[in-house]
């Protein structure tokens, strides 16, 4: 067992916008930090709906993922944070192209919140295996 960490930074997803990295490695194990739906490029949150903000999430986990040599089949959990319960089969529909129910999708826990940073719909965090 190792104690030593690599930050895994992407350029293709958003910078930290506050004391964290986009993902920590330690040994095997790949800790993404919650993505939220910014535009890597513009560093502002995408307009539309959950939809639309989940494809944008989704984009930058694959980023990071990728700079970490890992994709998506890597993931082993998700933590979804939705601010209305009412967007889960929206979200749901999204999340279903980038993890495929027929594939082994990760074990996954969806919760309500009551508000995310910068007033997104969607936050995803993940745990991967590399």
């Amino acid at each position: 067992m190792t104690n030593k960490k690599e930050r895994i930074q992407s350029e293709f997803a958003p910078k930290a916008i506050g004391p964290y990295s986009q993902a920590i490695q330690s040994g095997a194990h790949l800790f993404m930090s919650g993505q939220i739906p910014l535009d890597p490029e513009t560093m502002k949150l995408v307009e539309g709906d959950v939809r639309v903000q989940t494809q944008r999430v989704l984009k930058n986990m694959s980023a990071v993922l990728k700079a970490a040599g890992a994709s998506f089949e890597n993931v082993l959990k998700t933590t979804v944070f939705l601010k209305d319960m009412n967007d889960f089969k929206a979200f749901n529909e999204e999340y279903a192209k980038a993890f495929d129910p027929e594939k082994t999708p990760p074990a996954r826990s969806t919760v309500q919140v009551a508000a995310l940073p910068l007033g997104a719909l969607v936050e995803i965090e993940a745990i991967a295996i590399i």
